[in-house]
């Protein structure tokens, strides 16, 4: 993974020391809230419902043991024992004390670590596929590229201030696990009829109050201007995007007032003056970055097919957990192995102070030091020797990270919700427990097979609700916190967003709502059909007369 320089650490380190400086002044009442604001934003801190809310970066989702470790000592030393995970790879701790987090970040920069553009109008953290650099349908790695992207985005001064904040997924395999087009840009590794590396550029993609799938404006950019097009395209946001009204600020808007073809149009002429300037990546620099992504010393290994289906057949547990949880490698031998922070009465994605040190300890000893996170809110072991297998999966079930159910209809994906929002319209959480509590049956759970069920407390889509191919939104009605459905959403190369069902349900409500929809899924599915191919081919009309037949 990248390791700091000296100039890295050095930035990270000033930055510290600065916002020491501003907290001081801030609570000695020289600065007021309003001046304080921007300056805690810039460091990754929200006031949130009843407490102060850090959000930590993980650059594309890659952490060491040591940095994991730093995480269970800061939520142990300075949090109520533990973290979350977000949609967007990053680390959040919900109870921190504002006069504790100038220490908080000192400590961070002791592992490389630091909240810088976790939050605020600049380019937010820059996401990708969990299994980068292990999938076997992978056309390149994309995480050297989601390296020079933070490096290039990381104090840009022109983009520090953009008219709304902005987010970069880079995917370089054949499926698509990094939904790059529900990204501002989105950027897809191809080669071309000779052979050369490129990217296909997606822009306007977005969640939130207008969800809308991005679109396609170059179809083979040149990997060494890569940097200059991302130039181009932030320059013409940042010049004609709105600020007067935050709701139509975003990038996706501008794209659609002016259509795609025109919004590539200006990208175009604004690239005339950046090409071939000083940011064309080169051969060297692209080797310098790459050379922080080598392989780990993979042993020569074969596959264990026949030991580990000996291993089903005598454990269905471990069977079962195999069939979902562990995702084959490039390698022979070894495979990577999801564990689910996805237990019935556990909030989605959360991890506490013990759990991390538990990771840590597990990515030492199974995966080479190093943990991933993923936009689902799990963590991923990358590198895990197939016969190490049942070993693993033994200390994962004490630990609780061997729920078998990645994909599943159980595995949520779920924003902190009302609990602990301050956004937010109604509670996420105690909605995703009813919902895992009425669906305890795996067997019937394996029997439904792969669906995406997404919750977001509010309109801001955290919870990527509109990607679902079940989405839940807390909306409020008069005081109340209600429901809002939608069907047919995906993130994946399929990308379509949700069309809602109808009229909103109450909290007490949903448990039902769900089974519902679940059962006419299965009596209109066909062989083999998932979820989503059948909502396709029938619609939504019988889902919705099933569910309001009786409730209104």
């Amino acid at each position: 993974m990248y390791v700091y320089d000296e100039y890295d650490q050095k930035i990270v380190e000033d930055r510290v020391k600065q916002f020491r400086d501003q907290t001081r002044r801030y609570l000695a009442g020289e600065l007021s809230g309003e001046e304080f604001r921007p300056l805690r934003l810039q460091n990754g801190l929200y006031i949130q419902r009843f407490a102060p809310m850090l959000r930590v970066a993980v650059p594309y989702g890659l952490l060491s043991s040591r940095q994991v470790r730093m995480l269970a000592k800061i939520a142990r030393d300075y949090d109520k024992g533990y973290a979350h995970i977000s949609t967007r790879q990053n680390v959040q701790f919900n109870w921190p004390e504002l006069e504790d987090i100038p220490d908080i970040l000192a400590e961070l920069a002791t592992v490389q670590m630091h909240a810088i553009q976790t939050s605020g109008n600049c380019i937010r953290n820059t996401t990708t596929d969990q299994f980068a650099g292990v999938a076997k349908d992978e056309l390149v790695d994309p995480r050297p590229w989601c390296e020079i992207i933070r490096q290039w985005s990381t104090f840009h001064p022109e983009f520090s201030h953009l008219p709304r904040k902005f987010k970069i997924a880079v995917n370089g395999s054949t499926s698509d696990r990094a939904a790059i087009e529900v990204h501002d840009i989105g950027l897809e590794a191809v080669k071309n009829a000779e052979g050369e590396l490129g990217f296909r550029v997606s822009v306007g993609g977005g969640l939130g109050r207008t969800p809308v799938i991005g679109s396609f404006i170059n179809e083979f950019l040149p990997w060494k201007h890569l940097l200059s097009y991302l130039d181009a395209i932030l320059r013409v946001y940042n010049r004609y995007g709105r600020r007067d009204n935050k709701y139509k600020a975003r990038i996706k808007i501008l794209v659609k007032a002016l259509t795609p073809e025109v919004f590539a149009e200006r990208v175009n002429a604004e690239w005339e003056h950046l090409k071939d300037g000083p940011t064309t990546l080169t051969e060297a620099e692209l080797q310098r970055v790459a050379s922080c992504f080598v392989d780990p010393a993979y042993q020569a290994l074969e596959d264990q097919d026949a030991a580990l289906a000996q291993l089903d057949a005598e454990h269905p547990g471990f069977a079962r957990w195999r069939s979902r949880n562990v995702f084959p490698h490039k390698k022979p031998g070894y495979c990577a192995v999801t564990l689910s922070l996805k237990p019935t009465g556990v909030a989605p994605g959360d991890v506490t102070d013990k759990q991390f040190d538990a990771i840590a300890d597990l990515a030492d000893r199974y995966s080479f030091g190093e943990v991933r996170n993923s936009h689902n809110q799990n963590i991923i072991l990358a590198d895990v020797e197939q016969r190490q297998l049942f070993t693993l999966w033994g200390e994962l079930r004490e630990h609780g990270f061997a729920t078998p159910n990645v994909g599943l209809l159980t595995d949520i994906i779920c924003c902190p919700g009302g609990d602990f929002c301050s956004l937010a319209n109604a509670k996420s959480i105690p909605i995703a427990e009813a919902i895992q509590r009425r669906f305890d049956d795996l067997d019937y759970l394996f029997d439904l097979g792969n669906i995406d069920l997404n919750i977001s407390g509010c309109m801001n889509a955290c919870g990527h609700h509109h990607v679902g191919h079940i989405g839940i939104l807390g909306v409020d009605k008069k005081g109340q916190e209600f429901y809002q459905v939608s069907l047919g959403g995906s993130s994946g190369r399929d990308a379509s967003l949700a069309q809602i069902l109808g009229p909103s349900f109450a909290q007490d409500d949903m448990a039902d709502v769900i089974d519902k929809l679940i059962n006419v899924y299965v009596e209109k599915r066909g062989e083999d059909e998932s979820f989503l191919d059948t909502f396709r081919r029938v619609g939504i009309d019988p889902f919705k007369e099933r569910v309001y037949a009786t409730n209104h």
